[in-house]
C-alpha cells in the first residue's frame, strides 16, 4: 500500500489563513502581492535555496549557527557579528512565541528595552511584525532561516516569509512529539500542512523558500532510522503542498561510522520514497546538527565536542552543519561563544575538504542496517492509513513510530535504545516497532557485545549512563 497525498485546496487554504491572520495585530493586511515583491529583489546571495544548492552541487559544507534575542537592533548586531564566519545566519524565535502566547511576549520585548538587553530567549517575530522583521533580513548580507519549535507555526510562517525571510524550519511530527506533552498530532500535522501549502504559493508565484524538517527529535539516543523515517514523512508531506527546496537533517549521535552512514543513507532513502511517490521537481539536501545532548563544562572539551560533529559533517558531504557553542553546558551562550564554535567548525570542515571517509564494509554494513530498519518501518505506516496525515498519526497511536524520551502523550516512549561497545545506538527494547527478526538480532548481538565487555546486562542503568557520557568526557557510559 502506499500513500494517498492530497494538496490542500486554494479556497479552503485562503479560507483558513483569514482566521491565521487575525491571530495577532501584526497578521491585518497581510498581501501576497507585497511578500512576493520583496523576494524579488533580494539579490541570490541571500537566497537560502540559491546558495544551498550551489554548495551541495559544488559538495561545499555550510555553517549555520543557532541565535536569537528580543529586540530587533540587537539581533541585527548579533547577526551581523556571525556573518563573519556563518554562510547561512538563523533566526531563533522565543519561547513564548513557540506556543503560540503572543501577550507574554509583547510583555517580554517590554521588559527587554527596560532592561536594555534580552530578556526572552529568541526573537519575537509576530510581535515585531512585518516591517521590523524586514529590517533584519535587510540588515544582513547572508541567507536567514527561521528556527524555532513550534506546533502551530502559521502566523509565524506568513509574518516571516512575508518580511523576505526564506527558509522556515520544523514539521507537524518534529515541532510537536519532542516539544509539547498534550497537542494532537493530527492537529500539529494540520497546521503544518498549512505551513507548507504557504511555502508552495510561493513556489508558485516564482518565490523559492526553502523548508527543513526537524531532524534531531528529541535530541537524546535517537536511532538513525526513527528520525529518518519521521523526516522522509514529513518530507512527504511538504512535497504534496509544493515545496520545491526541501532540507532533511541528522542529529549527531557520536560514532563517526554509523553517523557517516546516517547521512549517507538518509540522502538515498529520500529519494528513494520521494521518487516513489511521485515526486520529481524537488532539491534535496542533507543537515547535520552537532551534538544536541549534554555538553562538558570545560570549554576545551566542549571545542572536541564541535569539532567532532564538524569532521563527520565534512565527511559524509552533508549540504550544511547547525554549529553548537563551547558554552552550551551553561546556557544561553554569548555571541562570543557562537563565534568560537564556528571557527572551531570552520577550520576543521576546511582541512577535511579535499578528503574522503574510505569504504569499508562496516560502513556498508552499517548502511545496509539504517536502510533495512526504515523500510521496515516505512511499510508498516504506509499500511495504517489512506493518507500521510493518518498513517503517521496511527503509527505513532500503535507505536510503529516512536520517540525515545520524547514529552507527548501522543507518543507510546516505549522504544529503548543504548549504545553498544563501539558507541553506535541500538535497541535494547524495539517495543512495538516492527522490526524484522534478523534486524533485531543484529542490534541484541551488538548490545551482547557490550555486555561481555563491562560484564554487566544491558538495563535502564546502562541507557542512564549513555544519556549523560558525553558531559563526562565519554561516548559510551562505562561502569567506574
Amino acid at each position: 500500500m502506499s500513500f494517498t497525498m492530497h494538496k490542500m485546496e486554494k479556497d479552503s487554504f485562503l479560507a483558513i489563513r483569514d482566521d491565521v491572520l487575525k491571530g495577532w495585530p501584526s497578521g491585518a493586511g497581510l498581501k501576497f502581492e507585497d511578500a512576493f515583491r520583496v523576494h524579488a529583489a533580494l539579490p541570490q546571495k541571500k537566497i537560502f535555496s540559491h546558495v544551498l544548492h550551489k554548495a551541495d552541487r559544488e559538495k561545499r559544507v555550510l555553517l549555520q549557527p543557532r541565535a536569537g534575542v528580543a529586540l530587533v537592533n540587537e539581533h541585527i548586531k548579533l547577526l551581523k557579528f556571525l556573518e563573519e564566519e556563518a554562510d547561512l545566519l538563523p533566526t531563533t524565535i522565543d519561547a513564548y512565541t513557540r506556543q503560540n502566547q503572543y501577550k507574554e511576549a509583547e510583555e517580554g520585548i517590554k521588559k527587554s528595552l527596560k532592561a536594555g538587553y534580552s530578556l526572552l530567549n529568541g526573537f519575537p517575530a509576530v510581535n515585531h511584525g512585518v516591517a521590523e522583521c524586514r529590517r533584519v533580513v535587510e540588515s544582513v548580507d547572508r541567507p536567514v532561516q527561521i528556527r524555532h519549535g513550534t506546533p502551530d507555526a502559521r502566523l509565524l510562517a506568513e509574518i516571516t516569509l512575508a518580511a523576505g525571510f526564506s527558509a522556515f524550519e520544523g514539521g507537524g511530527i518534529s515541532y510537536n512529539l519532542p516539544y509539547a506533552k498534550s497537542i494532537p498530532l493530527e492537529k500539529s500535522i494540520r497546521d503544518w500542512q498549512y505551513v507548507d501549502r504557504l511555502t508552495g504559493f510561493y513556489e508558485e508565484n516564482g518565490v523559492s523558500v526553502n523548508r527543513e524538517p526537524f531532524g534531531p527529535l528529541s535530541g537524546t539516543l535517537i536511532p538513525p532510522f526513527v528520525s529518518h523515517t519521521v523526516g522522509i514523512i514529513e518530507g512527504l508531506l511538504a512535497l504534496e503542498q509544493g515545496v520545491k527546496s526541501i532540507t532533511l537533517a541528522y542529529g549527531q549521535a557520536g560514532n563517526i561510522v554509523q553517523d557517516i552512514a546516517a547521512v549517507l543513507s538518509l540522502r538515498e532513502l529520500a529519494h528513494e520514497y520521494f521518487k516513489a511517490a511521485g515526486f520529481s521537481d524537488y532539491y534535496l539536501t542533507i543537515a547535520f546538527h552537532q551534538w544536541m545532548g549534554g555538553f562538558p563544562e570545560n570549554e576545551s572539551k566542549a571545542h572536541s565536542v564541535i569539532a567532532l560533529g564538524g569532521a563527520v559533517a565534512a565527511l559524509s558531504h552533508a549540504s550544511k552543519v547547525i554549529v553548537k557553542t563551547p558554552h552550551e553546558a551553561m546556557g544561553i551562550p554569548t555571541k562570543e561563544a557562537n563565534l568560537e564554535g564556528l571557527r572551531s567548525t570552520r577550520q576543521i570542515v576546511s582541512m577535511l575538504a579535499d578528503q574522503h571517509f574510505p569504504e569499508s564494509k562496516e560502513l556498508a554494513d552499517e548502511i545496509a542496517i539504517i536502510k533495512a530498519e526504515v523500510r521496515d518501518v516505512m511499510t508498516a505506516v504506509m499500511d495504517l492509513g489512506k493518507g500521510v496525515v493518518a498513517a503517521a498519526a496511527r503509527a505513532f497511536e500503535a507505536g510503529v513510530l516512536d520517540i525515545p524520551f520524547a514529552p507527548s502523550i501522543y507518543n507510546r516512549g516505549k522504544l529503548l535504545p543504548v549504545r553498544d561497545n563501539t558507541g553506535a545506538i541500538r535497541l535494547l527494547d524495539k517495543a512495538f516497532v516492527p522490526l524484522s527478526k534478523n534486524v533485531y538480532a543484529f542490534h541484541r548481538e551488538r548490545i551482547a557485545e557490550r555486555e561481555k565487555a563491562e560484564g554487566r546486562q544491558a538495563g535502564f542503568q546502562m541507557v542512564i549512563d549513555d544519556i549523560y557520557a558525553v558531559s563526562k568526557g565519554r561516548l559510551v557510559g562505562r561502569p567506574k
